[in-house]
């Protein structure tokens, strides 16, 4: 095409009311590039309620048909015993409940640091070595398929009962954060270290500035995983050291309830079990979300 039919091609476009029409709706829907802030789409805020809204209007469903069922069917409460008296259980013994789960929280997250500072650590280890690895992964794996509950007897043998009930917290605790840690740092671009590698960076350097914000999502990954086992390995513990155990943990309210044939507090400390393990979940997605959010695909909402 010569010049001139370039030029008066051009000239028919913007004088043709439909070709401007369709570049304004390109331009209307074209990507901003001036910086503002755009808001957020309706289609995201609308899901985010959905997520919300959904399994809390279930739940409620359920506790409904929970006390319908009880309430028609007359159970005794010894049996099982609706969610108005679980509530009314868990405010009158509020106080003897609340001590135990703080004893029982203090297990979890001392056991959850532990398991943190070991596993994050060792999985920097194997990290350094194929021969390390080799040498120390099959131990890690035999007390990850070890069963604390067989083991918990004879760590109350060999160790003091607060003691031993924290170590079968923080060994069902470590191995989650010890395998999603080592496969984060093993699933570094191979691209990236070449250029470490290519402008001689260290490997203290590597690891610091690339592979351990590499492993950062595997990490809160295991994490979230690590708190919800540390909490059901402090339960378990605390239900095999029984009598000779403090005595005070949620474990032991649980026991002695069954024992009086206490239910309705029975049931409301598991609800607080429960509703601890969601919390701790929460706390540590909230956390994933805010270390993540800005710069990690994993965390950040797709454009569209």
């Amino acid at each position: 095409m010569s010049g001139e039919d370039a030029n008066s091609s051009l000239r028919a476009q913007r004088s043709n009311p439909e070709s401007q029409r369709g570049s304004g709706l390109l331009r209307r829907f074209a990507p901003r590039n001036d910086g503002g802030a755009e808001s957020e789409p309706e289609g995201s805020r609308s899901n985010r309620l959905l997520d919300i809204g959904l399994p809390v209007a279930v739940f409620a469903l359920f506790l409904v048909a929970w006390e319908a069922i009880v309430a028609l069917t007359k159970i005794p409460p010894y049996i099982l015993p609706a969610p108005s008296v679980i509530l009314a259980t868990l405010v009158k013994d509020w106080p003897l409940l609340s001590a135990s789960l703080m004893v029982t929280l203090t297990i979890t997250f001392e056991a959850l640091a532990l398991a943190i500072v070991g596993g994050v650590g060792l999985a920097i280890l194997l990290a350094q070595s194929r021969w390390i690895e080799r040498a120390f992964l099959p131990f890690a794996i035999i007390l990850q398929v070890t069963p604390v509950i067989a083991i918990a007897p004879l760590l109350l043998v060999w160790l003091e009962p607060s003691t031993a009930v924290l170590v079968c917290a923080f060994i069902v605790a470590f191995f989650p954060i010890l395998s999603n840690t080592a496969l984060g740092l093993a699933s570094t671009d191979h691209n990236l270290l070449d250029l470490f590698e290519l402008y001689r960076a260290s490997r203290w350097k590597q690891l610091i500035w690339l592979r351990l914000p590499a492993a950062l999502p595997y990490f809160f990954s295991g994490l979230r995983i690590a708190g919800g086992l540390a909490l059901i390995g402090a339960i378990v513990a605390e239900l095999a050291a029984g009598a000779v155990g403090q005595g005070t943990g949620l474990a032991f309210r649980i026991t002695e309830a069954g024992f009086r044939l206490n239910i309705p507090r029975m049931f409301a400390a598991l609800t607080l079990i429960s509703l601890t393990g969601i919390a701790i979940y929460a706390l540590f997605a909230l956390l994933s979300k805010l270390a993540l959010g800005r710069w990690h695909d994993s965390a950040r909402e797709r454009e569209r």
